[in-house]
């Protein structure tokens, strides 16, 4: 039996496409317009010619790139941070998930731990204290303190804690009259039916250092230690004519600043954009289920 649908229902669905297309080319043309600016000539740049296609298409800028030894180094940086900080954040969050989804009867201090972990979520202790303590704990101009300084996302732990509350506890309960104890329990059985919301949290993790470029600029008194966001931020201000040899002072003159920093920014993007499709499908089941509920 086929519905027949209202006009103002066609309507309503129709607003919505035409909506749904404007936001999903507000979010892609950034994007576009940043490809087409590093492919495109500094002269049509300047002129404000180019907007949907290069004008002067070369790859000057991203030649230039290749011999800048700053950039790959800052980009190796940013995967070591991307990489150490997705291990211990995602174990971190995991372990703490796990006690914190029984109810106070089960786990008697769960208060305490949820009231000071709100607390610290909502009232940071300002950024001279939080220095003043990884200066203490030696984590200046250390990949450590990078990884570290944000290795708890309170918000990736009521997301997994929730997501953990709403499993059948009679499956739990079954596995503790089979003997099974709490290692076993949460890395045998919600590990593995936890896929969705690890992913999500995994995601947020990844995205959130990669793009992060403040930490940086406070604990890295050296600009080799920088970040690619960080270098990036940098450059973008600024090229210092003194850093540029001969060879790139040449293929600069066909360059502007707004080019190459386009360049740089595309390629900084590249990473997440290629590992996000592998993990979208994952988003909205790890979200809505662990969803906060209190």
């Amino acid at each position: 039996m086929v519905e027949e649908r209202s006009v103002l229902s066609k309507l309503f669905n129709g607003f919505n496409i035409f909506l749904l297309v404007v936001i999903t080319l507000l979010c892609i043309l950034p994007v576009w317009y940043t490809l087409v600016v590093s492919l495109s000539d500094r002269s049509a740049v300047a002129a404000g010619q180019v907007f949907i296609w290069p004008q002067g298409f070369t790859f000057g800028s991203y030649e230039t790139i290749i011999d800048d030894g700053q950039f790959f180094r800052s980009f190796f940086i940013s995967v070591q941070r991307v990489f150490y900080s997705a291990i211990i954040t995602f174990f971190i969050v995991l372990l703490m998930s796990y006690p914190l989804s029984k109810t106070s009867k089960e786990f008697k201090p769960r208060n305490i731990f949820m009231w000071l972990l709100i607390f610290c979520m909502l009232f940071g202790g300002g950024l001279v204290p939080w220095y003043m303590t990884m200066k203490s704990l030696g984590l200046i101009n250390t990949i450590w303190g990078l990884v570290l300084g944000g290795g708890l996302p309170v918000f990736n732990v009521i997301l997994v804690m929730n997501f953990f509350r709403n499993l059948p506890k009679e499956m739990e309960e079954s596995a503790l009259i089979d003997g099974a104890g709490p290692w076993r329990i949460l890395f045998g059985i919600f590990l593995p039916l936890s896929t969705p919301v690890l992913a999500t949290i995994l995601v947020f993790t990844i995205v959130g250092h990669w793009n992060e470029f403040f930490q940086a600029l406070v604990l890295m008194t050296k600009n080799e230690n920088y970040p690619l966001q960080s270098y990036i931020r940098q450059v973008t201000i600024v090229i210092d004519p003194s850093k540029v040899d001969a060879e790139s002072a040449k293929r600069l003159t066909s360059l502007s600043n707004q080019t190459l920093n386009a360049a740089k920014i595309f390629i900084s993007m590249l990473p997440l954009l290629v590992i996000y499709p592998f993990f979208q499908k994952y988003f909205v089941k790890g979200i809505t289920l662990g969803s906060v509920k209190g």
